[in-house]
């Protein structure tokens, strides 16, 4: 498995299936800045918690030409019910090949209560104009973290 990307590094490229039955790429967002966070799993109460920060703070975003896209391992299906559900206004892409997920170094062995078991890890990464990494957030606690990507993003300009 590859690390996780750090500043100044290019993105890794990637295409995949999307909510809505669509696919998105890197390559959508040339030109633009863009937030990738990776979580764990739809419909968990973290998850769910990061996904409706981000989308509360989406016109904000877009006022700093910043893009977001989550991304998980979740099936398509389980991402259109997860948007739906919480009225998520922006991409959720579905890697459930983990090709992605092991490019950008999220996908990897995981505990919880004494379990080892094979997941996501909560990251989550900034992304220049130019295709580069600008700052990567390697373990987010979920509480005030879409704030301070938010004014990561404005600083980058």
């Amino acid at each position: 498995m590859a690390d996780i990307p750090q500043p100044g590094a290019k993105a890794p490229d990637f295409t995949l299936p999307r909510d809505g039955g669509a696919s998105v790429s890197l390559k959508d967002y040339a030109g633009k800045k863009l937030v990738i966070y990776f979580y764990p799993k739809a419909n968990t109460p973290g998850c769910t918690k990061e996904a409706i920060a981000f989308n509360g703070l989406r016109a904000q975003f877009s006022a700093a030409d910043t893009a977001i896209l989550g991304v998980s391992g979740d099936p398509v299906t389980a991402q259109d019910k997860f948007k739906a559900k919480y009225e998520l206004d922006f991409p959720l892409g579905s890697d459930e090949t983990h090709a992605m997920l092991e490019a950008y170094g999220v996908w990897g062995e995981k505990s919880m209560y004494g379990k080892t078991f094979m997941g996501v890890s909560r990251v989550t990464l900034l992304v220049g104009r130019d295709g580069t990494v600008a700052q990567v957030w390697p373990k987010v606690k979920v509480d005030g973290h879409a704030e301070e990507v938010l004014e990561a993003a404005k600083a980058l300009g």
